[in-house]
């Protein structure tokens, strides 16, 4: 079976090809990781500069130490707003000008911020993404027109009553733990961020040994390399200075937290205007690195994966009780959650939980069918293979295995760990997850369901 392309912090340089895609990586001497894989016959290429820092890592004000919630999204807006060298008007036309997709995202564990250009305008890139990066200048009046965009950034997501119901799921399940925390903070966690704790949290947070610069498509990784040292020599902040020599960031601890989520099966409901209800109905899933990641893989594609998934024809095409229902997982570094959404109507809200539980309680108890097994696979391989031809896909790769499990794994190894899958380690993870208690989150006019918080 094909090994991983193991990615050990002490080995300044490897390189492997993973399936026809050059992998080179270079650990420089300040702790920067630098990540590339070239994709033959591409014109263009996808870059990403990754900060190992995600809303997990936010802290709460206590007496003796300010706090930070909300600096990490606060922070993914503020370095498009402006450096020493660069306006926010010209950030913006440095990017328009030769028509990148460019943008940012902010995750749990991670921060990204990134482009898709041209081969030819990779090296703009480049400049421009590490100045924002190393020099963002945190301006106060941008601070505070800041503060009202994400305001109503937040108030977009809370007409989305489905992402309501996601955010009210991971508070469910995840607890008071840092993982329930929504990503991108809470209205009062936005009002109250002062530019201070916000700086403090950048100067704190990003550094050399925190960031992983990754490029996929028509790259060449020796001069990527020497750019991106030479955008951060240029950085007027001195902890950016690359001379100084520092070891990677250490990788999160993967051993298995015990989350301080409920006990038992509990259901929460918020009332809100809906011609349906959001349902959420899940508990806790599996960490990134666990071994039976692979099994729960093919549970969750035979459950909710598709049209000819358990949920979708069990609830919408025999009962025509839903438009949309599916399942899915959400796997960080020392924790994990299981999920299965429906939207339904009102009345129909307890039997639609009713069967979703009920099919997910059938794979634990029967497995699943061989046929199941085989078109389960046969997703898994043909999604797997799609996603890959894209430059964006395969950026993001390199930088979760780099941030994540220091594991990149190649299409090839991939899929043979799918098949090497038995049926009873399908059944076997199923009836794991089953067994844990189940919350249901409701979102809508549940007053007209029957479902009740418990």
């Amino acid at each position: 079976m094909p090994e991983p392309l193991y990615l050990p912090l002490d080995l300044p340089e490897l390189e492997a090809d993973l399936g026809g895609g050059l992998v080179r990586r270079t650990v420089h001497p300040s702790g920067l990781r630098i990540l590339t894989e070239r994709m033959p016959g591409a014109r263009s290429a996808t870059i990403g500069f990754w900060v190992g820092v995600g809303s997990r890592d936010e802290q709460a004000e206590h007496d003796d130490a300010p706090g930070s919630l909300g600096s990490t999204h606060f922070l993914e807006h503020l370095l498009f707003k402006g450096t020493p060298q660069r306006d926010a008007y010209q950030i913006a036309t440095s990017f328009d000008r030769i028509g990148a997709e460019h943008n940012a995202l902010t995750a749990k564990e991670y921060t990204c911020y990134y482009a898709k250009v041209r081969d030819v305008d990779l090296d703009d890139s480049v400049a421009v993404l590490a100045d924002m990066v190393t020099s963002s200048v945190l301006d106060a009046d941008e601070f505070e027109n800041e503060r009202e965009v994400i305001l109503e950034e937040l108030g977009m997501a809370a007409d989305d009553l489905a992402d309501v119901a996601n955010e009210r799921f991971f508070e469910q399940v995840m607890g008071a733990h840092a993982l329930g925390r929504p990503i991108g903070g809470l209205p009062e966690t936005i009002r109250a961020a002062r530019r201070d704790d916000v700086d403090r949290h950048y100067r704190n947070t990003y550094r050399p040994s925190t960031l992983v610069v990754t490029v996929a498509g028509a790259v060449d990784h020796d001069r990527l390399v020497e750019q991106v040292v030479a955008a951060l020599a240029a950085s007027p902040e001195s902890r950016w200075d690359p001379s100084v020599q520092a070891v990677p960031a250490a990788r999160r601890d993967s051993d298995e937290v015990a989350l301080p989520g409920p006990g038992e099966a509990h259901t929460t409901v918020s009332e809100r205007p809906s011609e349906q209800v959001n349902l959420m109905i899940g508990t806790r899933g599996l960490r990134a690195s666990d071994p039976r990641r692979f099994a729960f893989g093919i549970m969750n594609s035979v459950l909710g994966g598709g049209m000819s998934s358990r949920l979708f024809q069990e609830i919408r095409e025999k009962r025509g009780m839903a438009y949309s229902t599916y399942s899915f997982g959400a796997s960080y570094s020392d924790a994990g959650l299981f999920g299965m959404y429906v939207g339904s109507a009102p009345q129909k809200a307890r039997e639609v939980v009713r069967l979703a539980q009920a099919e997910l309680q059938r794979v634990a108890e029967h497995g699943i069918t061989a046929d199941e097994h085989e078109r389960s696979l046969g997703q898994i391989a043909g999604s797997s293979a799609l996603a890959l031809e894209d430059s964006d896909t395969r950026m993001g790769r390199l930088a979760r295995a780099e941030l994540g499990s220091g594991e990149l794994f190649g299409l090839d190894a991939s899929l043979e760990r799918f098949t090497a899958v038995t049926s009873d380690e399908i059944r076997e993870v199923a009836a794991l997850i089953a067994e844990r208690p189940m919350s249901v989150v409701a979102v809508g006019e549940v007053s007209r369901s029957g479902l009740e918080s418990s």
